[in-house]
């Protein structure tokens, strides 16, 4: 099920942040695109918030050592991670933010 994390308009463009739902961490991030994504906030190289790290077109980038992961599929693009990060199913309604962590997007 699906709960609500925050409004849209709380989520500058390519500037990412990070919201716990259900006892999960995840990473909300607008891209330049305006489109709103949700994957795990927690780098799987090192063990950091990626909420804290950049935007870089589809991917977010961990500050520690570099990896990035997409925005939709999880996966990292480079190394030194190579786990990608769960992405869960965001919907925009009425001006907020929903995340379901519950059924995470399946990863190819």
């Amino acid at each position: 099920m699906a709960e609500k994390v925050c409004a849209e308009a709380d989520i500058a463009v390519d500037s990412p942040m990070r919201v716990v739902v259900d006892g999960t961490a995840v990473a909300i991030v607008k891209d330049s695109a305006g489109v709103v994504h949700a994957i795990g906030d927690t780098c799987t190289h090192g063990d950091i918030s990626l909420a804290e790290g950049f935007v870089e077109g589809d991917a977010l980038e961990c500050w520690a050592h570099g990896s990035k992961f997409s925005l939709t599929t999880g996966k990292p693009q480079n190394f030194p991670a190579y786990e990608p990060v769960p992405v869960f199913r965001v919907e925009v309604r009425d001006g907020d933010v929903y995340v379901d962590v519950h059924d995470p997007v399946p990863v190819d």
